[in-house]
């Protein structure tokens, strides 16, 4: 394994019971990323390119490359099996497009869940029109070279969060997260239970039996001082 920046491992490491992939796909990213102390999720610039209302969920399928080249991507392409997310670390630059509706007709056809870009992408047209999920940081109708090199089902960085191959990789109108496979089973039970913690307070807004005395408590625990009324213009009249 000397070849280190121009490599390929086949196969990505498979989660046990598929079924927990199904599950995630039901609960919202925010739910998810909540539960993992408000880490590993890909949003900001990383911002979805298809048409609303669409879900991700599969494992990841990562990918390096260099900007502005996306040789390895259509080597990942050729391996990658359905129900997996394809990620391509492209070091976050935009001056040429990594991928574009031909690629993702292909992935689509193949069963592919997705992409995610840390990079441009073109052909914004035909992605909305596939209704494939695609995720990337800009667009930009140049097109990128095929030389290479790059990498296959390596660690990868996507907007400062770290991917392993085989990690389960979650996308809404949100953005992503990714869940270490090792922790994903963990994080469901807890996603599970602040689903239903949010569906109880919903609950409770429309009925007008909120309880919001923890912001209060918060405020004292702060030391926040707290008037009755906005004072008059006078000088010193606050103290």
């Amino acid at each position: 394994m000397s070849n280190v920046g121009f490599r390929i491992f086949k196969e990505i490491p498979r989660i046990e019971r598929k079924e927990v992939i199904e599950e995630f796909r039901q609960i919202p990213t925010s739910n998810i990323a909540d539960m993992m102390g408000r880490f590993a999720s890909i949003g900001g610039e990383i911002r979805a390119f298809h048409n609303q209302g669409l879900l991700m969920a599969g494992q990841a399928f990562t990918v390096r490359v260099s900007p502005a080249d996306n040789l390895m991507m259509h080597m990942a392409l050729e391996l990658a099996q359905p129900g997996q997310v394809v990620i391509v670390e492209a070091g976050g630059d935009v001056t040429n497009a990594i991928t574009g509706e031909i690629m993702c007709t292909y992935a689509k056809q193949k069963g592919i869940e997705g992409f995610i870009i840390d990079g441009a992408i073109r052909d914004r047209a035909g992605i909305l029109a596939l209704d494939f999920p695609v995720y990337a940081k800009g667009l930009q109708p140049r097109g990128p070279h095929k030389d290479g090199p790059g990498e296959v089902n390596v660690p990868i960085s996507c907007n400062g969060v770290v991917i392993h191959p085989g990690d389960i990789v979650i996308g809404d109108d949100d953005g992503v997260v990714v869940i270490p496979l090792e922790e994903a089973e963990g994080v469901l039970i807890k996603a599970k239970e602040k689903v239903e913690q949010e569906r109880k307070m919903m609950e409770s807004i429309y009925a007008g039996t909120l309880d919001q005395s923890w912001v209060y408590k918060k405020m004292e625990e702060k030391g926040c001082d707290i008037y009755d009324k906005y004072p008059s213009r006078r000088i010193g009249e606050l103290r």
